[in-house]
């Protein structure tokens, strides 16, 4: 079977396991972070269908993504984890998914649900197999570890970056996925990996992600898409939020929560260039709160 290594482990994220969970551990307990350690499956049912997180360092972006694994790992173990993320190396097709395969992480191996990742382009014409687009993406690897902490080996995955990241291309992505969902009857999250605005002043960026993060938390599509071209607001990653709204809307979903955003600025001290993150919530309709 197709085996993909590590494209960032000593980069991103620690490549000593022992180092790497003291890390994710770290990100829990920080004063950005939810604050603890999750009581893994306390609650023991979906409340959730997606969450937005950040792709950055785990040292800059690894106590606000930690606010999404810990209301994740409440709920307990999805059969299957379907992560979005953006396609940075413009490699692939438009749409790629990873063809069946072993993802390897300091932390130990993960394999992909083999029967969704074949059928998905079956569904879904914008979609193909294409293991090039993911050999260097770090968008959806660093997810991994904070699953493997939480969850071990017993979930599976579905990779996918986008290289299109268009309303229209976000929603037959979100069709797709809740048609063949359906039809396999999985329990399913989705893991949408974005960063917001690149690069600018804390201040400015704050400003700048706040008017993004209002049309996320009100479901409002073509809302952000406007937003990001009108504002200048350089989110990485607009593609997979936009198909997690889109799923959560399609559910019936009325709004989602924002559960932290904070700046790289927050992080590291350093307000004069920042990347802006968040964690977003996704609720199955009935679990608003």
């Amino acid at each position: 079977m197709l085996v993909r290594p590590p494209a960032v482990a000593g980069y991103f994220y620690p490549a000593d396991p022992k180092e790497l969970v003291e890390l994710i551990e770290w990100s829990f307990r920080h004063e950005l972070g939810p604050g603890k350690i999750p009581e893994v499956g306390s609650i023991g049912e979906r409340r959730s269908i997606a969450f937005m997180v950040p792709h950055a360092g785990y040292v800059y972006s690894g106590p606000i993504a930690a606010w999404s694994y810990y209301y994740l790992g409440l709920e307990g173990a999805p059969e299957t984890v379907i992560l979005i993320g953006p396609n940075h190396t413009g490699l692939g097709s438009t749409i790629s998914v990873m063809p069946p395969s072993i993802w390897e992480t300091p932390l130990g191996n993960v394999k992909t649900d083999d029967e969704v990742v074949t059928l998905l382009p079956e569904v879904c014409p914008i979609v193909e197999q294409d293991s090039s687009a993911h050999a260097y993406e770090h968008s959806l690897e660093v997810q991994i570890p904070f699953l493997q902490y939480l969850f071990g080996d017993s979930f599976r995955i579905v990779p996918i970056v986008m290289k299109v990241m268009t309303p229209s291309t976000s929603k037959l992505l979100a069709e797709c996925i809740m048609e063949l969902m359906k039809k396999l009857k999985r329990d399913y999250v989705i893991l949408a990996s974005s960063d917001l605005n690149h690069y600018e002043p804390h201040d400015v960026t704050v400003k700048k992600d706040m008017i993004a993060l209002e049309r996320i938390v009100n479901l409002d599509v073509e809302g952000l898409y406007k937003v990001l071209v009108e504002y200048d607001i350089s989110m990485c990653g607009p593609g997979p939020v936009m198909t997690a709204m889109t799923v959560d809307k399609n559910m019936g979903a009325k709004k989602a929560i924002l559960l932290k955003h904070a700046t790289s600025g927050d992080t590291s001290g350093d307000k004069s260039s920042v990347v802006g993150y968040a964690s977003v919530r996704f609720p199955v309709p009935g679990y608003e709160e």
